[in-house]
Formats: structure tokens, sequence, C-alpha cells
């Protein structure tokens, strides 16, 4: 079995969330929240990741498929010392469905209610929004999602590139909360979570270690970044 440096059987995932979109203004526009591109700083950030990650020879690349993970994965695989694996599509790492939109009277009140739900995901048929997918469904289809990719024997470093609330629900899954934890682990826009796994020799993960959690290149000491992700994608400049 592959397995990191030093290591028996580990392997290791950089998992990060897309650069900086803009919701509000792109969406309707390209047709729907799925649909939207990075904006400049979005492309600045995951050029940023990018350098940070440029020396890490990533054996295996994996996005959710839509357009805002690959533009970063792009973005990231384009400035690699080594040559860059090709890009993979996982749907089931898309983000969680947010079910019809949510009608409140300020983009402020609609981030607090967003960011409510996730404190509430481990809490029976909890879902954001009216109708929205329920946290366990997200939980399920993505955790089975990173099962898959960890069985595979062809690989030790693996880039992925997801969501804010699917990450979320990986860290809280990963370190053993189920999804309770989901409302701690902030995610900033173009951000990057190292994982290490301890593999079984019929490909299971019987040990996961959060390495680090919301890395952000293109600012590492976070100075200024007073808002959470969401107060920031919502706010009004």
């Amino acid at each position: 079995m592959n397995a990191l440096p030093g290591t028996k059987a580990r392997k290791r995932i950089y998992l990060m969330r897309h650069g900086h979109v803009d919701y509000f203004n792109d969406a309707p526009r390209m047709g729907g929240p799925d649909f939207v591109h990075l904006t400049e700083q979005g492309h600045a950030e995951a050029r940023a990741a990018g350098e940070a990650l440029s020396h890490i020879p990533f054996d295996r690349a994996v996005i959710s498929g839509l357009p805002r993970t690959r533009l970063t994965a792009e973005e990231v695989l384009a400035v690699q010392e080594a040559p860059a694996p090709g890009l993979e599509e996982e749907p089931r790492l898309k983000e969680i469905g947010g079910g019809k939109p949510l009608r409140l009277d300020s983009r402020t009140r609609m981030a607090a209610a967003i960011a409510q739900a996730f404190d509430q995901a481990g809490e029976p048929g909890a879902t954001i929004g009216v109708e929205g997918e329920r946290f366990e469904e997200a939980l399920a289809r993505s955790s089975a999602a990173l099962n898959d990719l960890l069985a595979a024997p062809d690989w030790v470093r693996m880039l992925i590139v997801a969501h804010e609330g699917i990450n979320r629900i990986l860290l809280s899954w990963a370190c053993g909360a189920g999804l309770n934890a989901a409302g701690a682990f902030e995610q900033d826009t173009g951000c990057i979570n190292v994982l290490d796994l301890d593999m079984t020799d019929d490909g299971r993960a019987e040990r996961i270690l959060i390495k680090s959690v919301n890395l952000t290149p293109w600012d590492y000491t976070k100075h200024g970044m007073n808002r959470t992700s969401l107060e920031a994608i919502f706010a009004v400049e």
C-alpha cells in the first residue's frame, strides 16, 4: 500500500472550499446558484492557495463538478511544480441543497438563518430552508463519496475542492461528532483543510487526524476578517 513517507498506511487529503462568488448578482444572470463563477477575489484566493500548495505532488484531484469548484481547482493545479493530475468530478460532494429560497427582509438575517441551520444540523430532520436537503442525507452521500475515494489504492495525496456546507459536514464527521460540530467549522472562501487518514489493508480509514482547518493563504493571519464567511458573502459593500 502506498503511504505518506515515514508512515505505514497513511493518506492525506487537502480539502478546499472554492473561491469567492457573488450569488446575488451572478446567479440570476447565469441561471441559478449552481452556475456561478468565481469573482476576481475568488480567482485571487484560488491562485494564493495554488502557490501555497505548488510543491505538493497531488496524485488525484477531485471536484464536485460545479463551475466554482472547477475554476478553483484549475487555478490551484496551474502552478503545480510536478505534473498535475486530471480533474475528476464527484457529484456526491455538491453543496447541500437549500430548498426554497429564504424570504427574509435583509441579507444579515439571511446569513444568520443559514448559520443557525448549521448549528442545528445534528437535530433529526434538520434542513437549510423549506424543503431543503436534510443534513443527514448530505452527510450520507458525502461521507460515502469520501470512503469510496479512500478505498482506491492509486493515490497518497488528493486535492478535493468542494463547498462550505459539505466541508463543515465532513469535518464534523471526521472528528467523530456526526453532524453536531458542523456549526463550529468555519470555512472561509478559498480555504484549505488537511486531513490524514490511517488506512486498513481493505481500504477503510481506521483513524482520521485533522491536521489543519480553514487555512487561507491569501491572508494567513485573517487580520480584518472579522465577519464569518456567510456574513461576508451576504454583505452589501
